[in-house]
């Protein structure tokens, strides 16, 4: 369970909605945390908090205590736990916030998640190396810690106040800190104290529980495998393919509206929903097919021996059985179906697994604009696709806790195997290619296809040869590609960069041709265009300061292209300048950023360059 999993509403910042790698103990940890200064805007559920401090002989305890033990005993997960404790506290005491760390012993740090009283909340890790860190040292000492303020948590926007550190011990062991915060912090420790223990003993008790399912191959709800089961049926079913040179489909079926179900009716109606769904399932598939319970309201199906036509042969008898089952209250159910190809789409489990869930995003993206249930199989798009990309790319994002595979560098993966067949084949994939990286920066969407074209238009107006126009075109698609290498939280840092992040930034034009483009013998040609569009005609630019004729002529193009674009679009720090602001600050640095006879070409076409596209 994930803290994220809890809708937050008006978030000003991307919610991570991965589910946790139950290889893990911490129920609450993620492999890509948000710094603390990064925070998720205001539930509406916290709204009304007042910087008001209670006197403590207006508190009313037994009500107060009451509230605390609905909590405790309303709760199944640690999460919803800590953020109905958050409701009551706060709205009783006026806490400045409360914060949770649980510690996670195979990466060694403690995950800490905080709300203040607005109901925004952070998430930051600390490492146990952090010996001079107060939650650090509560931990390890497992015992509690007072503070006069709350500086410690280095967090700007955060209402100072008083805390109180307190580890969760259970047993002599300590599973994390929890953390409260008001200027009444010592009048109430022995509350806060009680609190701690009860919730020590709840995550202990959570933990153990998700052990010994963990430990069990069946799912309790549907009587399939459950997902651990299913991973190692699927292992074994890849294993004999393999060996006797047949192939194998992985299908997954999703429930359309089980959200809905779930709101609307409650949990027990989609309980109710999943668990016929999977007897219909199982009632209709082959003898040879195994069935697993892939997690929520998704229902897995291996098919070994099986074509790509077969599987779907079977899908589509498996939804004309489902549609025949119908609910009180829901009428006929749709479904999303999925399914990828052993080895036509890779020979590795996990990668088999992700496609399949890909294809199903499509099928779901399919169902929503059609209203019908659709089936999709790997063998049905180009991986290359615009929907087939996002995707792919939503699913590797909630996948990443797990499987540990970056988006980025899976499409250099495949953009390394993809089988070129045309130069129009190319263009669609390193077109494709450069917009998912442009997809990064927020502030430069469209900017390497534009730079493309300025660039092109200024190889024409030098009468460069058909041949090297393409070239030149092609490079200038690809000119930033080396920006997938780049934090995201630099690329969007919507301020100045920081000396140590500038330096990072500069080193995208080698990442760009070392790592993309060195490995493709194909693309070498294009390598000086990524590689040196940022030097400079005096030798003050990077990555190596070369001077005038020494930066490769086709280098030279793209850089006036790409720092024309630069100049007339919209930053957050500026609007983009007009046409001839921006060739007038082109002709100032002509000569010494930018070579002067071009610089003086493009000048001249720069006008008809204007589009509203």
């Amino acid at each position: 369970m994930d803290f994220n999993n809890i809708k937050e509403e008006n978030s000003r910042s991307l919610a991570y909605n991965g589910n946790v790698n139950q290889k893990t103990s911490n129920p609450i940890d993620k492999p890509k945390i948000m710094p603390l200064n990064t925070r998720t805007s205001s539930n509406r559920l916290y709204s009304g908090y007042t910087n008001s401090y209670h006197k403590t002989n207006d508190i009313n305890y037994l009500d107060l205590i009451s509230a605390i033990n609905v909590s405790f005993s309303g709760q199944t997960d640690i999460v919803h736990l800590f953020y109905s404790i958050h409701n009551n506290i706060c709205a009783r005491l006026s806490l400045s916030f409360c914060a949770l760390g649980i510690f996670n012993p195979n990466s060694n740090y403690i995950n800490l998640k905080l709300i203040d009283k607005t109901g925004t909340s952070y998430n930051s890790k600390v490492l146990l190396t952090e010996n001079e860190n107060v939650i650090v040292k509560a931990f390890q000492n497992k015992q509690a810690i007072f503070t006069t303020d709350s500086e410690y948590l280095k967090l700007n926007y955060l209402e100072n106040a008083s805390t109180q550190i307190i580890p969760l011990v259970v047993f002599g062991e300590c599973l994390g800190v929890i953390i409260f915060a008001d200027n009444n912090a010592n009048q109430f420790f022995e509350l806060y104290k009680l609190i701690a223990n009860y919730f020590a003993v709840f995550s202990k008790n959570r933990m153990l529980s998700d052990l010994v399912d963990r430990n069990t191959d069946t799912d309790s709800l549907t009587g399939l495998s459950n997902h651990k089961k299913l991973q190692e049926d699927l292992a074994v079913e890849i294993s004999q393919c393999a060996n006797s040179d047949k192939k194998l489909a992985f299908c997954i079926f999703d429930i359309a509206n089980i959200s809905e179900i779930n709101n609307e009716l409650g949990h027990a109606k989609g309980d109710e929903v999943i668990k016929e769904v999977a007897k219909k399932i199982k009632k209709n598939v082959r003898n040879t097919d195994i069935l697993g319970r892939y997690g929520g309201d998704k229902i897995a199906i291996i098919m070994p021996d099986t074509t790509d036509e077969e599987a779907k042969y079977v899908c589509e008898y498996l939804l004309y059985n489902l549609s025949c089952t119908m609910f009180d209250d829901l009428g006929q159910l749709k479904f999303s179906c999925g399914i990828s190809m052993f080895p036509e789409a890779t020979n590795k489990q996990e990668k088999l697994t992700i496609l399949a869930e890909q294809a199903l995003y499509i099928s779901k993206s399919k169902r929503n604009q059609t209203g019908q249930s659709t089936i999709i199989s790997t063998n049905d798009y180009n991986f290359w696709d615009d929907e087939a990309l996002k995707c792919f790319a939503e699913v590797l994002t909630k996948k990443h806790a797990s499987v540990g595979i970056n988006i980025e560098e899976e499409l250099i993966n495949q953009f390394h195997n993809e089988n070129i067949i045309s130069n129009e084949h190319l263009l669609d994939v390193v077109s494709s290619l450069a917009a998912t990286i442009d997809a990064k920066d927020t502030y430069t969407k469209g900017h390497s296809a534009a730079v493309s074209r300025y660039a092109e238009a200024l190889a024409r107006a030098m009468d460069l040869p058909a041949n090297e126009v393409e070239r030149i075109k092609l490079g200038a698609i690809l000119h930033d590609i080396g920006k997938i290498g780049i934090p995201e939280h630099i690329l969007r840092k919507p301020e100045m960069l920081s000396d140590d992040e500038w330096l990072i930034m500069k080193q995208h034009p080698v990442i760009g041709a070392d790592k993309v483009l060195k490995p493709n013998k194909s693309l070498h040609d294009l390598i000086p265009m990524v590689k040196y569009h940022h030097e400079h005609i005096d030798g003050s630019g990077y990555p190596y300061g070369l001077k005038g004729d020494d930066i490769p002529l086709s280098a030279r193009i793209v850089a006036i292209a790409d720092s024309y674009h630069a100049l007339i679009s919209d930053r957050p720090y500026r609007k983009g300048l007009s046409i001839q602001k921006a060739c007038e600050i082109l002709k100032m640095g002509a000569g010494t950023q930018w070579d002067k006879e071009l610089v003086r070409r493009f000048i001249i076409i720069a006008p008809s360059l204007a589009t509203n596209i």
